[in-house]
């Protein structure tokens, strides 16, 4: 089972960037469909972003299309997401996942490997 290890999050004001980390260990990640969650306070997991482990297409939710990118750096065994444009709304838990030779998707049921999630804060 790959091991996921998620970084970056923090405390950021409106209109801030972060960019989120997912670090893997014991696979190849290219062989993994990635995909970014996050789960708010009292809310359900919530699927944003993921990049298919065939072709690398990517999709985004639309609470963060246009503003969000998910990127593969396959030297380093990563996956990012960069968060630009950042609104209170976006305050959140944020996991990564994997799926091995997965196409992506943003359900939860898909994923077998988790990481243990980051923090991310955005206020004033």
């Amino acid at each position: 089972q790959v091991r996921l290890v998620e970084s970056g999050g923090g405390l950021v004001q409106p209109g801030g960037s972060l960019r989120l980390s997912c670090v893997a260990s014991g696979y190849m990640f290219d062989d993994y469909a990635v995909a970014w969650f996050r789960q708010a306070p009292g809310k359900e997991r919530e699927g944003i972003s993921y990049i298919s482990s065939r072709d690398g297409s990517t999709d985004y939710a639309d609470s963060v299309k246009h503003r969000f990118t998910i990127s593969r750096d396959p030297f380093a065994n990563a996956v990012y997401l960069q968060m630009n444009s950042l609104k209170p709304e976006d305050t959140a838990v944020y996991y990564c996942a994997a799926d091995l030779h997965g196409l992506g998707s943003f359900s939860t049921n898909v994923y077998y490997s988790w990481g243990q999630g980051t923090q991310v804060t955005v206020s004033s």
